[in-house]
């Protein structure tokens, strides 16, 4: 374990992934798959643009949740999926994915880049916190 890492549970992990990612049965939907905070552009507090497709494809809308737990503070999450109409289902898929690409993060990008590294810990605890 690197210096000034916090451990992460587990046994938490997984019950919240086995529990949290029920299988899209809908069809297909474009998505960007990639909505990281690198990949949105901001100017005065609103989204501007979106860049870098290069995970375009089809697939579960879930994926393009990502914004919610990266960039969001609690109190907004409820505010996003209100106005995107986000059924439970969905939201907790797309909650499951974001703990999963932060975790696939983390180790990655751990000692190359630190920016990254350490969104993927503020993913990880804002996701365990919700759950």
């Amino acid at each position: 374990m690197h210096a000034g890492m916090h451990p992460v549970d587990e046994d938490l992990v997984r019950r919240l992934i086995d529990r949290q990612f029920p299988q899209w049965a809908g069809p297909p939907v474009w998505l960007h798959a990639d909505l990281m905070p690198g990949n949105l552009l901001v100017d005065g507090g609103r989204l501007t643009s979106v860049i870098d497709f290069g995970c375009l494809g089809v697939g579960d809308p879930a994926c393009d949740l990502f914004p919610a737990w990266n960039l969001l503070p609690a109190h907004a999450r409820e505010v996003f999926r209100a106005r995107l109409a986000v059924d439970d289902a969905t939201w907790r898929r797309g909650r499951a994915r974001t703990l999963s690409q932060a975790l696939i993060a983390l180790p990655y990008y751990r000692d190359t880049n630190p920016a990254m590294a350490h969104n993927a810990r503020h993913v990880i605890r804002e996701v365990l916190a919700e759950s």
